[in-house]
């Protein structure tokens, strides 16, 4: 909590032949730094997978009409409702006239309560449904953690790319665009807390039912884990991110900050002291 603010800008950066990440990067002191990434795939039908947050709306549309026309966009794939994913969904239909949006009943009802989304652009893609774009196929997948009931991953089958959401989550210290520039204890250290945030029901979890859907997961033929809040996931960090993911159900619930935290932070925000 400095009153200088860092610049956190970053461009959009590829992680796959036409594949490019739109990231945006918020401060969430005193844990450290989150991503608040989207994606663009250039194909033949090019995708934009979420729409990124309201709070920044002007960069994340110039971020992308820097890697795509956005005349040519023909897809918007909607992973879920949260604001940091669908903020920008109406912005995003007006900037590209010529796109359909895949997403779900769930969803459409859930954001009624603040727009109506246009139906006759719409395409319901369901958990296990394949969408032709063209020069791959994009199938829905529900990753093994998720904050919102209308969540799905996304698979591309051409690149190996998988939009894993908000599963393997985790704060950076600094803007980077590949986790292989984390110490392996930092990464370790950062997935369990990423899970234990997004997931707080995953002490409820039957150990072995999960394990076995995080092994279909991983099943896939994954190049390249991308996500709304980690940099790229790519080579051996891939498996170890699953071997992450499978201890979650025996993981310690995440413990909230306090008001007496929140005071402290306040009180050396005022240039005070902490509150003993």
């Amino acid at each position: 909590m400095t009153a200088t603010q860092p610049d956190l800008r970053m461009s959009p950066y590829e992680v796959a032949p036409d594949t490019f990440v739109i990231p945006w990067i918020l401060e969430a002191p005193p844990v450290g730094l989150f991503c608040m990434n989207s994606l663009v795939i250039r194909g033949q039908e090019p995708v934009l997978v979420d729409t990124g947050s309201p709070a920044n709306r002007d960069e994340w549309l110039a971020n992308v009409s820097s890697v795509v026309d956005l005349d040519d966009v023909r897809w918007i794939f909607l992973s879920h409702d949260d604001r940091d994913h669908a903020g920008n969904l109406l912005t995003a239909l007006d900037a590209c006239p010529n796109a359909t949006l895949a997403t779900t009943w769930f969803s459409v009802g859930r954001m009624a309560e603040e727009w109506m989304t246009p139906l006759d652009r719409v395409r319901f893609v369901n958990e296990g449904d394949r969408l032709d774009v063209g020069d791959r196929t994009l199938t829905a997948v529900r990753p093994p953690v998720f904050d919102n009931p209308t969540t799905r991953g996304v698979f591309d089958d051409r690149t190996g790319v998988f939009w894993s959401v908000d599963t393997f989550a985790l704060p950076v210290s600094q803007p980077l665009e590949d986790v292989a520039d984390i110490p392996d204890d930092e990464f370790e250290e950062g997935q369990l807390l990423g899970g234990r945030v997004v997931a707080p029901w995953h002490p409820w979890l039957d150990d072995a039912k999960f394990r076995a859907y995080v092994g279909e997961v991983q099943s896939m033929p994954i190049e390249v884990i991308a996500s709304c809040h980690a940099p790229a996931i790519r080579g051996d960090r891939i498996g170890r991110a699953f071997d992450v993911l499978r201890r979650l159900p025996t993981e310690q619930a995440w413990s909230p900050f306090t008001q007496a935290d929140l005071e402290g932070w306040l009180a050396v925000m005022a240039g005070g002291p902490p509150p003993e």
